[in-house]
């Protein structure tokens, strides 16, 4: 179970996380964040991409509406400069979320349908947490092709956003 600071925290980790990549992305090599590897979204702008859409997902089920995205690789902004500029304003709206949230509100329940068609129920701190164990999992999966470029990729663990964001730590 979350509580309000631990709600908090995480989506200020999540949004450190993703700047530390966006940032490392925009970085590398010409072509390097669009070049196709053996991976499942193909690239890592394809990768962070799916991160965005996941989100405008649970997005929407929070609000309780519908997302209108039939499959989870639909690439919502190919340029990786749309595509920061979309995901910094998610990670608000989801920072935002988490300040308004109190004990109760994180554990209401929401109801919700997948992308394939199972129904599923959650609390709104479970949903939480998934939106963002699924960004470090798939930010691990473009850490990974850094070592394909090759380029050392950031350290985005969430000890070291502890240590170093003084409010948090």
């Amino acid at each position: 179970m979350l509580n309000t600071r631990s709600a908090r925290m995480l989506t200020r980790y999540n949004a450190w996380a993703d700047k530390l990549l966006f940032d490392a992305v925009a970085a590398l090599p010409p072509g390097a964040a669009t070049q196709e590897r053996p991976t499942l979204f193909k690239t890592m702008v394809r990768t962070l991409n799916h991160n965005y859409l996941i989100d405008v997902i649970w997005q929407a089920h929070l609000e309780g509406r519908e997302h209108g995205h039939p499959r989870r690789d639909v690439v919502l902004h190919p340029e990786l400069a749309d595509l920061w500029t979309a995901q910094q304003a998610a990670n608000a709206w989801f920072m935002d979320w988490s300040d308004a949230q109190t004990e109760k509100t994180l554990n209401d329940d929401v109801h919700f349908t997948l992308i394939g068609g199972n129904k599923g129920v959650m609390t709104r701190g479970e949903i939480l947490l998934h939106v963002v164990t699924h960004h470090s999992y798939h930010r691990g999966w473009v850490a990974d092709l850094f070592f394909q470029v090759p380029v050392q990729p950031p350290t985005m663990d969430l000890p070291v956003f502890r240590r170093l964001v003084p409010e948090w730590g």
